[in-house]
């Protein structure tokens, strides 16, 4: 069987095309990103920094501010550089984390957990880990299985909440509530304590929050890779088999060619050799036999080429059957040549299967050229063609020779004609007889009769 791991460079266009399609789907701008990741990257440390970090920095000191006005925090203390240079290099940290988390997510999960957790201790702010850790689970979600990922990310949601719960100070309410507030007394609204239990609560709830939506990103974003990943898949499956298939019928159609071109070539120039070599002998004794000679060697040599060109496809291939397709001129071609041929049942009437017929043909020139060729000098030589009930039945069956053959017997002309035999759903035997020579034996099915397989041989 012809098998083909390479995919025709047209069925390469489809499955790009088909990609292309996919791509097209998620629409212009996530196609830009998609296909320039570490541009987007470059623009998520941009933001992180820029935006969440020196903003954020900004911001988180302004609270600073804020709480020492109220009088949590006393005037003059390291609170003042100590809280935005924390979330500033929270900031840095993260986002030189998330450049890498394409290759190494848990790795970049386990880093910012402990990020997130000294942040809380030295600082008592979280800062922009909460965001990191989120994309941070999206790209282990999209990575691993459901099962490792929902372990690694509530281990990190574990390990930050308890954190949060005992070392935050500020967090997302009191940035709300108490940036660029320098009253004397608080509002209403501030008379509960700072750091209170209830508004970390709310931390680590926006925390898990934000774990959770990063998983559902990430899960998302692999469903759909593996979908389009199984769809080009088939598609490249499809396109093997369809360039399996192509590879079968053009391995056929050569094997075709060659039995068909060995059957004319084959037959026809040892027939013209041993016509050109009696009409040789002859010429001086007998000119009247060699002019015959010379004839036959005409219309042999006219009928090869006009099968050669049928099979080459240059006549009508509707027409399957072959100049001079009648048995007798076979068996006529091969006495002017000087074998001795007696022949019987060359008039029996065949089906009108074209196949049969040509087959049945092609049999009983094959295995006359294998006589001229393996046993010349054969002092007999029988063909016999009859029709018996369902089946007709072809032997051709000769004595040994008496000169050396010519030919390298390679039995392309025993594997033609067992395939013709097979094909038709046929019996065939061919090898030496007890007594010396050799017989070939086959029997065809009609084409409304049931079909044989077995096909028996031995070496020529």
């Amino acid at each position: 069987m012809v098998t083909s791991s390479v995919v025709s460079s047209s069925a390469v266009d489809d499955i790009r095309l088909l990609g292309g399609v996919q791509v097209r789907r998620i629409g212009p701008v996530r196609r830009f990103w998609a296909a320039h990741p570490r541009l987007g990257d470059v623009a998520l440390v941009v933001v992180v920094v820029g935006a969440f970090g020196v903003v954020g920095a900004a911001v988180v000191r302004d609270t600073v501010n804020g709480i020492v006005a109220l009088g949590y925090y006393p005037r003059g203390g390291a609170e003042h550089w100590v809280v935005p240079s924390v979330w500033l290099a929270g900031a840095v940290l993260g986002a030189g984390a998330l450049l890498v988390r394409r290759r190494w997510p848990v790795v970049v999960l386990a880093v910012l957990t402990a990020g997130a957790v000294a942040s809380l201790m030295t600082g008592g702010v979280t800062g922009v880990f909460g965001l990191c850790l989120g994309m941070a689970a999206a790209a282990v979600a999209s990575s691993r299985d459901a099962r490792s990922t929902w372990l690694l990310v509530t281990a990190a949601a574990v390990t930050v909440s308890a954190a949060m719960w005992w070392f935050q100070q500020i967090g997302i309410l009191e940035m709300l509530l108490w940036t660029g507030y320098y009253a004397e007394e608080p509002y209403w609204h501030l008379t509960e304590p700072p750091f209170s239990p209830e508004r970390r609560i709310v931390s680590v709830v926006l925390l898990v929050g934000t774990l959770l939506a990063g998983v559902l990103v990430g899960f998302a974003s692999r469903d759909r890779r593996r979908h389009a990943h199984d769809i080009e898949e088939r598609y490249r499956a499809v396109a093997r088999e369809r360039d399996t298939s192509a590879a079968l019928v053009r391995t056929a159609e050569r094997e075709r060619l060659a039995r068909e071109m060995h059957d004319v070539v084959a037959h026809s120039v040892s027939v013209m050799i041993a016509l050109c070599d009696g009409a040789a002998a002859a010429f001086d004794r007998a000119p009247d036999a060699s002019r015959e000679a010379l004839g036959e060697l005409s219309r042999t040599g006219r009928e090869a080429l006009a099968d050669m060109q049928r099979v080459l496809g240059a006549l009508d291939t509707a027409d399957a059957t072959p100049q001079g397709a009648g048995l007798d001129a076979v068996v006529r071609r091969f006495r002017t040549a000087g074998m001795p041929v007696s022949a019987a049942g060359l008039d029996t009437p065949l089906p009108p299967d074209t196949a049969l017929r040509l087959a049945v043909k092609r049999i009983v020139t094959e295995a006359l050229t294998n006589v001229l060729r393996h046993a010349p000098g054969t002092s007999a030589v029988s063909v016999v063609v009859r029709r018996t009930g369902p089946a007709v039945e072809v032997a051709v069956v000769n004595e040994a020779g008496t000169g050396p053959g010519t030919g390298s017997g390679t039995e392309r002309g025993i594997v033609g004609m067992r395939e013709r035999v097979a094909l038709l759903g046929g019996h065939m035997m061919a090898g030496p007889r007890a007594g010396g020579g050799w017989q070939v034996q086959v029997t065809l099915p009609c084409p409304d009769t049931g079909s044989g397989t077995a096909v028996e041989e031995g070496p020529r």
